[in-house]
């Protein structure tokens, strides 16, 4: 339907009249209003008209293929505020990228004609951090990469990398790579890491647990490549096969596997950085039967805007099950993104009750 119009009754279960009451900046239609011939965005802050007087459309081609002129305050016609932020936000993260040190929050506010406060506000929502934390995780990646590559000392990888500090450095790490900095340059020299694979319903299943506790639950179709994944993050640890007590607990995930609705009693060794820790903990806080939207669980963790980001934190997770990021689906309900598989994930819901099994194929 190209135009809706409203009245007075329904205006108040109207989401669309709602969204134009509130202001909301992330909107995506047009209004129209019969007595002024004017539409705007539903983010226009021109005096409010009534329901009776106005009209939805889809964009603003249509609203004035309708008759109506476009607003002088909201500029309907121009781009998307939305649009002109997310650019903007790409420019000063471009910056940050190319500056060795964290650029002060002032001179980022000056040069995207901002407050301080504002700029903080509208990057957070983007990206789902501060400047200033989007600017430490870069510091702590390319840490990880120089100390990946071997080709320096830990001194020389977190000063290349920006730190100021070895103190404040040192204070990250263990949360970031999960063990100490010298081990991780060597590849996790020296890590005990045990592990075990074997079948589940799912396929097959490889649980790893370093000293600290389940640091891996992964899935798929051949335990061989689950291995050699697990000796790709950590080429040169220790790993060990796992005794009859690390066979309890694999037993307790391939139970998890089957019944995703029982309560997850593991020790979790839960390794990444402060936004994809923030991911996590909401992941582990949605119901088993529930399911949230990606833009749902950014707006649970205060970044409702950082919707990619979101994504990409559940993209992170290597705590299949344990962490269940199998709760999260498109706006449209539609299941997709997951790590482990799309149709393991459609199980996983089937078998907490989020989705119903597809009716049998005839002659089944």
């Amino acid at each position: 339907m190209n135009s809706i119009a409203i009245s007075n009754e329904t205006a108040s279960t109207d989401a669309r009249w709602s969204a134009v009451l509130t202001r909301d900046p992330q909107a995506d239609f047009i209004y129209a209003v019969r007595s002024t011939g004017i539409y705007c965005r539903p983010a226009c802050p021109s005096r409010r008209a009534r329901p009776g007087n106005v009209v939805f459309f889809e964009n603003a081609g249509l609203a004035r293929s309708a008759g109506f002129r476009a607003c002088r305050r909201c500029d309907p016609d121009g781009e998307a505020p939305a649009v002109r932020r997310a650019q903007l936000i790409a420019v000063l993260c471009r910056h940050i990228e190319a500056e060795d040190t964290p650029p002060p929050l002032q001179a980022l506010a000056q040069q995207a004609g901002m407050s301080a406060v504002q700029l903080r506000r509208v990057f957070q929502a983007a990206m789902g951090l501060t400047p200033r934390a989007y600017a430490q995780a870069l510091r702590a990646r390319r840490v990880q990469q120089a100390l990946a590559d071997g080709e320096a000392n830990v001194t020389q990888a977190l000063y290349g990398a920006g730190f100021n500090s070895s103190g404040r450095f040192y204070a990250q790490a263990d949360a970031l790579l999960g063990m100490a900095p010298g081990q991780y340059r060597k590849g996790g020299q020296e890590a005990d890491i045990r592990f075990a694979v074997g079948q589940c319903s799912l396929g097959a299943i490889l649980v790893a647990c370093s000293g600290r506790g389940v640091c891996a639950i992964s899935l798929g179709d051949e335990a061989d490549a689950l291995v050699q994944e697990l000796q790709g993050r950590f080429p040169q640890a220790r790993l060990h096969g796992g005794d009859a007590d690390f066979e309890s607990l694999v037993a307790r995930v391939v139970g998890l596997v089957d019944d995703p609705r029982a309560p997850v009693a593991l020790p979790l060794d839960i390794r990444g950085t402060a936004f994809q820790q923030r991911v996590w903990q909401a992941l582990q806080q949605v119901p088993p039967g529930q399911t949230l939207s990606y833009a749902e669980l950014a707006a649970r963790v205060g970044s409702a805007a950082a919707v990619r980001a979101v994504a990409g934190a559940c993209a992170a997770n290597v705590l299949a099950v344990a962490i269940p990021c199998h709760r999260i689906v498109r706006s449209d309900g539609g299941i997709s993104g997951y790590r482990w598989g799309v149709e393991r994930k459609r199980a996983l819901l089937t078998r907490e009750g989020a989705v119903q099994e597809p009716p049998p194929a005839a002659g089944d």
